[in-house]
């Protein structure tokens, strides 16, 4: 029996816990602040339920095989004490955030060989606790080597794609793009399909060329297209869709500005290279928060 524990049983988290909990060898418990009886994930596949251990608190957990941290960033600090209850000697911890800073928080107090970074597109919505539209069955792209291929093998029975990949900054720094040009969504509280407005499209072009910029001096291989490549998943995605982003500023809850645009803004800063479509959006939604 593999154990696996999941912080943050959210969109991308639940559907992830949900999945892996079809498969009988897999003991899954989530650990989350709102109690629900069950995941109800309606998938491309078709609908799915399971029943993992509902766990909330670390009180009386032991240590597992594996833990998925998929809470916010701003979270990092509520993440640790789960994560002195789950994690032993030979628990890999693999990070499932947004951003590029995936390990950062963690290092020093997991030993950098039991610590692995994703890079997460799977576009679901959560309604409720427990529920969850799962809009695509998307992938997970994690650094090459002994650790990632152990965890592929948990994903062999679902249709979420795990990739082994050699350059993951490059693979960060992609998804880094499409998620700042998220912000636009939120500014203007409208689904994936602004998008197929020029003018709005124009402005997430404007921060996705910013991040592009910041992303090659910080090691990235991106190309000049990254701009128009994003705009054309987004206009090619449901139109309804709703970035997490956009999801957090209408239900009023923290948003994780600093990640998707902000590091653009602070790693710009470090190599002097100006990022004014960032520092905007990041001034307004944060002035819209306040």
């Amino acid at each position: 029996m593999t154990r696996i524990a999941v912080i943050g049983p959210g969109a991308v988290g639940g559907t992830l816990a949900a999945w892996l909990a079809q498969n009988p060898g897999h003991d899954v418990t989530v650990c989350v602040r709102t109690p629900f009886e069950r995941l109800e994930v309606e998938t491309p596949e078709g609908p799915i339920t399971a029943s993992p251990r509902v766990a909330t608190s670390p009180e009386g957990l032991s240590p597992v095989d594996w833990v998925f941290v998929a809470t916010k960033t701003y979270d990092t600090q509520g993440t640790m004490a789960w994560l002195d209850a789950l994690v032993g000697f030979d628990t890999t911890v693999v990070v499932l955030r947004n951003g590029v800073e995936h390990t950062a928080p963690f290092e020093g107090r997991i030993a950098q060989t039991h610590l692995v970074p994703a890079v997460v597109d799977i576009p679901a919505e959560r309604s409720a606790p427990g529920k969850i539209l799962q809009r695509r069955n998307g992938w997970i792209k994690v650094p090459a080597g002994y650790a990632g291929g152990a965890l592929a093998m948990l994903f062999v029975e679902t249709p979420i794609q795990l990739q082994l990949v050699d350059d993951f900054t490059t693979e960060a720094w992609k998804k880094l793009a499409l998620n700042c040009a998220g912000a636009v969504n939120a500014l203007v509280l409208k689904p994936a399909g602004i998008a197929h407005d020029e003018g709005a499209a124009e402005v997430m072009r404007s921060l996705v060329r910013e991040c592009v910029a910041v992303g090659r001096a910080e090691g990235a291989d991106l190309s000049d297209d990254l701009p128009d490549q994003v705009i054309a998943g987004y206009r090619a995605a449901d139109p309804g869709s709703v970035n997490s982003l956009h999801a957090d500023r209408a239900a009023g809850r923290p948003m994780e500005l600093d990640a998707r645009n902000g590091v653009i803004v602070r790693r710009g800063a470090v190599h002097g290279i100006a990022t004014p479509a960032n520092a905007m959006v990041v001034a307004l939604l944060s002035a819209a928060a306040s």
